[in-house]
């Protein structure tokens, strides 16, 4: 069985790069939801840590201006990372079928806040009380499933960013949240010498399917690819949602 969810596993990562590398969102919610349809979703987020944690790396690299960020975020920064670690530890006594239907919430929440979400702008005064809520949300979401990037769109469509400052914030805050989930899935014992391993492997095709991805964006149109991408989400959320009641 190993051997098969390894050998599944490069091809779902690759698959993951490409969709990152063509629409800039999405790796951990499709290879998450792949990998959750058929094997322990436990494997599936662990698996997903280190390839969060090194591309986001890379993506806080390349942005730049990683003071000026957090000097801005740093209330949503602090919520996402205590909160997070904090649910990291309901996830080994949350029953299977629980988690996978949070799961498949998780993904069409990402699915859907994508496609249709527009909220009303954010007024300076409620600020920072809106980066602690959202913040704590996300850590919720995060701790149990490894996708926090719902309750972050919203708040940061809320903000009305630039381009640039969003791939600079969503690059730290992706960063920020892959620490206490790697620190919390070892402490719990989730994160196994194996699954660090394969976890580590699959960074591999998720860059290969990144560069991918690069080719396929600058050939398509993104926007059009994205759409479908994310319906492709929200079908693949609502049948973990169903499979959860089997």
């Amino acid at each position: 069985m190993f051997d098969e969810f390894f050998l599944v596993a490069l091809a779902v990562y690759f698959f993951a790069g490409t969709i990152k590398g063509t629409i800039g969102i999405g790796l951990p919610a499709t290879s998450i939801s792949l990998l959750g349809q058929v094997y322990d979703p436990r494997a599936a987020i662990a698996l997903a840590i280190m390839p969060i944690f090194f591309t986001n790396i890379w993506q806080v690299y390349r942005t730049g201006e990683v003071k000026r960020t957090l000097k801005v975020f740093w209330p949503f920064a602090v919520a996402l990372a205590v909160v997070l670690w904090l649910f990291t530890g309901l996830s080994v006594h949350i029953p299977t079928t629980s988690l996978i239907f949070v799961l498949g919430c998780a993904v069409a929440l990402f699915a859907l806040t994508s496609l249709f979400v527009r909220p009303p702008e954010l007024p300076p005064r409620f600020d920072r009380l809106a980066q602690i809520v959202a913040g704590s949300l996300s850590g919720v979401l995060g701790g149990l499933t490894a996708i926090w990037s719902p309750p972050m769109l919203i708040y940061f469509i809320s903000r009305r960013l630039e381009k640039e400052d969003f791939v600079r914030a969503s690059g730290l805050l992706l960063f920020v949240g892959s620490v206490p989930l790697l620190l919390g899935y070892w402490q719990n014992g989730l994160m196994t010498r194996e699954l660090g391993l394969m976890s580590l492997t699959m960074i591999v095709p998720t860059l290969l399917g990144f560069s991918v991805g690069e080719v396929v964006r600058r050939r398509v149109d993104a926007a059009r690819f994205q759409k479908l991408i994310l319906f492709f989400f929200l079908l693949m959320g609502l049948n973990l949602i169903r499979r959860s009641f089997l």
